[in-house]
C-alpha cells in the first residue's frame, strides 16, 4: 500500500515538473523584470527546478 501511494506521489510531481516547465506557463516568466538584480525568467527556471528537486528528496525521505 505504502509503496503504491509513493509511485502515485512521484507520478504527480513528475507532471507538475512538466507543467511548470513547459512553455505555456513558463511563458508567464518571460519578462523584462530583474528581482534582486537578477533577470525573473532564469531566476523562476532556478526556483522551479529547485523545488522540485526538494519536492524529490522530500518524497524520497518520507518514503522510507
Amino acid at each position: 500500500m505504502r509503496t503504491r501511494l509513493a509511485r502515485q506521489r512521484l507520478l504527480a510531481l513528475f507532471v507538475a515538473g512538466l507543467l511548470g516547465l513547459n512553455f505555456p506557463l513558463l511563458a508567464l516568466w518571460d519578462r523584462d523584470l530583474l528581482v534582486a538584480g537578477l533577470p525573473l525568467f532564469p531566476l523562476a527556471l532556478f526556483v522551479i527546478w529547485g523545488a522540485l528537486i526538494a519536492a524529490l528528496a522530500w518524497l524520497g525521505a518520507s518514503a522510507d
